[in-house]
């Protein structure tokens, strides 16, 4: 039998029951069966007075468990509603796969006031035989004064890690709230949140959702294998599934549909491009990859080493490490030049290793040196190949500085600069440190979803299974099944982990044939991993996406087919 503490502050599925009532419907209930009790015997009447105290006491801690405070924001919540199938929010530890609250908000975007309702909860992964084996947290964002749904874009949005939930770009980049941070990204106090007027909720509704383990999102049971959800391929098939549930839930399967995923999570939209078409038959109209792994996309040896220049540049030029003819140029105008070396002198060195000639080799170090503001000696110790890790310790060892790993403007402090990497990833500190905060306030706060789970930043998903990772040409093959589909890939250039070269070179190798390029592009900006956490970058890449999604959509009754 259930805990009666799981029924604290819930209504029944089932309309005729009602668990601890307040008012004179409990009272009689409970006098009734208190006089009936007594004629029987006092045994049973001193069971009674205890399940009357017990009663009495959850009734009071009903009562205690809502949020006392000051009134929200204009930005937040103006009501907060529950649907027959929604449960009124309580505190607890226990775990509910299945439960939804609403409230109903405003927001003004690019001087247009947009109204919204907000769907914050879980909703259950099943197992073959209909149980409920875990429960996937998500906010959805639906725009109220819309008459045409079904012509409304449905964005589905996810973040990387594997471990992490969306909350980098639900309160960094296209959600209608945003963190409290200074114009070029980095932590301000005290902590708190705004609108974002650059939010794309006035082109399309937006869910994020948080895989198994990951902010609010957990399993039900301790039994279930975590190889049901910890892997490239188990990823992507039951998150698949649960897309299907929540679509149809949401009545959107007319709706145009676009996934958005940063970091690993650009693995998994595009993975989840094809199983939605070959398992759930539901088609998208466009995938956008922010800061995209390798996809699965084979490069190794002499093309995984030189691929990292172009990066080193950006970041040295960043750094005023360049000499100082190269420094006087724009970025636009440098690594173009670096490009080029890259591909077609770089590589065929480091291709003949140690049999290069000699004064070749003087050649390409000196050409090296001047591209990513490393000493030519260092270059020459380590044969052409510069280590990341190096580099992030190396470009500014003598002032005392590291540089981050995902965005290489932050600068890190370590105990000696002496070493062959950082003892840190400064921007990833940063970024923890203003994002944490943020999310626990809006979603425990603004939108009053009570629990006592720690909300994950970083959950235990490992170990992660990466084998059979073919996502890059997973969308490669969406896009040659479905004529709609349209990809749309932004980078910083200043992001050493999935560096804005390798996704040029992601985005060539998918299409060998160059038979999709028409429906494949790519942006650069000024930033890191998460480009939209400054402030201009913002505005532009919202502005690309608002642009693409409407490039997506197909005219009204125009087919999805080939033509001759």
């Amino acid at each position: 039998m259930d805990d009666p503490a799981r029924f604290i502050g819930q209504t029944s599925s089932r309309p005729n029951e009602i668990f601890c009532s307040p008012g004179s419907l409990f009272i009689g209930s409970v006098c009734r069966i208190f006089k009936k009790s007594f004629q029987t015997n006092m045994k049973k009447t001193t069971y009674t007075l205890f399940a009357l105290c017990a009663c009495l006491s959850l009734q009071a801690q009903r009562q205690g468990g809502q949020r006392q405070g000051p009134p929200p924001t204009p930005a937040t919540a103006t009501t907060t509603t529950t649907t027959r199938e929604e449960k009124t929010p309580v505190i607890n530890h226990l775990f509910d796969p299945d439960f939804t609250i609403t409230a109903d908000h405003e927001v003004t975007i690019k001087g247009q006031l947009v109204p919204y309702k907000t769907r914050t909860g879980t909703i259950p992964v099943w197992d073959d035989d209909g149980k409920a084996i875990a429960g996937v947290f998500y906010t959805y964002y639906e725009r109220t004064d819309v008459r045409d749904r079904a012509a409304r874009p449905l964005v589905i949005s996810f973040n990387g890690g594997p471990g992490t939930p969306s909350m980098w770009m639900e309160l960094g980049y296209t959600g209608p709230r945003l963190l409290n941070i200074d114009d070029e990204g980095y932590p301000l106090q005290p902590y708190g949140l705004k609108d974002n007027s650059n939010s794309i909720l006035d082109v399309a509704d937006i869910v994020y959702v948080d895989p198994v383990n990951t902010g609010f999102s957990r399993m039900v049971s301790k039994e279930t294998p975590g190889s049901k959800f910890f892997g490239v391929r188990a990823d992507i098939k039951y998150l698949a599934e649960w897309i299907n549930t929540f679509v149809s839930r949401m009545n959107r399967w007319a709706s145009p549909k676009f996934l958005i995923g940063e970091s690993y999570g650009t693995g998994r939209v595009s993975g989840l491009a094809l199983e939605l078409q070959n398992a759930q038959w539901m088609y998208l109209n466009g995938v956008i990859l922010v800061s995209p792994t390798t996809l699965g996309i084979e490069r190794s040896g002499p093309v995984d080493d030189a691929l990292r220049l172009p990066y080193f540049a950006a970041t040295a030029w960043y750094h005023k490490m360049l000499p100082a003819d190269l420094q006087a140029k724009d970025l636009s105008a440098v690594l173009p030049e670096v490009e080029s070396f890259t591909i077609n002198e770089l590589i065929p060195a480091i291709s003949k290793g140690g049999f290069l000639d000699e004064q070749k080799k003087k050649e390409i170090v000196s050409r090296m040196s001047r591209y990513s503001g490393l000493p030519e000696k260092v270059i020459m110790q380590h044969n052409l190949v510069i280590p990341t890790d190096f580099f992030w310790k190396e470009l500014l060892r003598d002032k005392g500085f590291t540089i981050g790993r995902l965005d290489s403007r932050y600068l890190g402090r370590d105990r000696e600069d002496a070493g062959e990497g950082p003892d840190y990833n400064a921007e990833l500190t940063s970024w923890e440190h203003s994002f944490t905060p943020a999310i626990n306030m809006y979603l425990r706060e603004e939108l009053k979803y009570k629990t006592d789970l720690k909300y994950y930043v970083f959950g235990p998903t490992n170990p992660w299974d990466r084998t059979g990772d073919r996502t890059g040409d997973n969308l490669r093959e969406a896009m040659a099944e479905n004529p709609y589909l349209h990809v749309l890939i932004q980078s910083g250039y200043f992001d050493g982990a999935c560096d804005y070269f390798n996704a040029k070179y992601s985005m060539w190798q998918m299409d060998p044939g160059g038979k999709l390029k028409d429906r494949i592009s790519w942006e650069g900006y000024r930033s890191g991993h998460m480009m939209y956490l400054r402030k201009e970058d913002l505005v532009t890449s919202t502005e690309s996406l608002r642009n693409f999604i409407k490039k997506a959509l197909p005219q009204p009754n125009e087919p999805a087919r080939y033509n001759r």
